[in-house]
């Protein structure tokens, strides 16, 4: 991760989840303006095989609950604005570069998925109706919308903040990591239910997301976490920071970058590390510990 984010942390999309809610915004209105249009932007992988290529990226724009009401609307606008809270905190503690992996990491997983659903179909049908596999490949197609991105975002940041609170009902006060979990069952018995009806479309959606999520939950282990500590250190160092802010120049060990490239950079060297390895604040909590 940390060789790939030195040749290609450049071209990492700051704001992505930014960006996402723009999808979103796009999709709904597409939904009440011109909601026929939705089926030629769908992930239709028998679609894409015949020339629409376009699909694999418009899927995205599909939103993951349909607006009928002026009631649905205002529960829409709670919902971006959550998950741009969520998203905007993963990208801050994790880094642009990581964040951005994680979400195109999921969404190449969904593509994927949907493809191997398309094959199951084919074999499925054969020779025997190939007419059905088309219509099937459309309906399926609507299982693939932006719910599970938001799906894996929510997990993530219960995985990464499991102690951060959020209000239930707005009232009651319960830890993001108990929602992580519940959340986390709902989703697999919703997922063995689509499986014994048959609906491999989203069993595939769903498994999709978790599996990005189990992926870049195992690979970075704890190094995500922010622990009281953790946020103890970097309270302090930014007092020093604003103390002496022209003492030396600090240079972090994984991007390269120093404090003249960004005066707003802050810096931090490692105790876990077997070594004097300093490291700016996006790839202090993130990076592999040398030993």
């Amino acid at each position: 991760m940390n060789k790939w984010e030195r040749k290609f942390g450049k071209y990492a999309i700051p704001n992505l989840t930014v960006v996402l809610i723009a999808s979103y915004v796009i999709g709904y209105l597409l939904q009440w303006l011109a909601p026929r249009v939705m089926s030629f932007l769908t992930l239709n992988p028998y679609a894409i095989l015949r020339g629409q290529v376009w699909r694999l990226v418009t899927w995205v724009i599909a939103p993951p609950t349909l607006a009928a009401s002026y009631r649905d609307i205002i529960f829409i606008l709670i919902m971006l604005m959550f998950y741009f809270s969520l998203g905007t905190s993963l990208e801050r503690v994790w880094g642009t570069w990581r964040y951005n992996v994680y979400i195109f990491t999921g969404i190449l997983l969904t593509v994927v998925g949907s493809f191997v659903c398309a094959g199951a179909v084919a074999l499925y049908y054969g020779g025997t109706a190939p007419e059905l596999i088309g219509p099937v490949c459309a309906t399926g197609a609507w299982s693939f919308s932006t719910f599970f991105i938001n799906m894996s975002i929510f997990l993530a940041y219960a995985a990464t903040f499991p102690d951060a609170e959020v209000l239930l009902m707005f009232v009651i006060p319960v830890k993001v990591k108990w929602l992580g979990v519940i959340y986390g069952a709902v989703l697999v018995l919703e997922m063995l239910s689509f499986f014994l009806q048959g609906d491999w479309f989203s069993v595939a959606a769903i498994a999709a997301s978790l599996l990005n999520f189990l992926i870049f939950i195992l690979k970075s282990k704890n190094r995500m976490h922010l622990n009281p500590k953790q946020m103890k250190r970097r309270a302090e160092f930014r007092q020093d920071i604003r103390r002496n802010p022209k003492i030396t120049t600090h240079k972090c060990a994984i991007c390269g970058r120093t404090e003249e490239d960004d005066p707003n950079l802050e810096f931090r060297f490692c105790s876990k590390c077997n070594g004097n390895y300093e490291y700016c604040q996006n790839h202090l909590f993130t990076h592999e510990h040398v030993k």
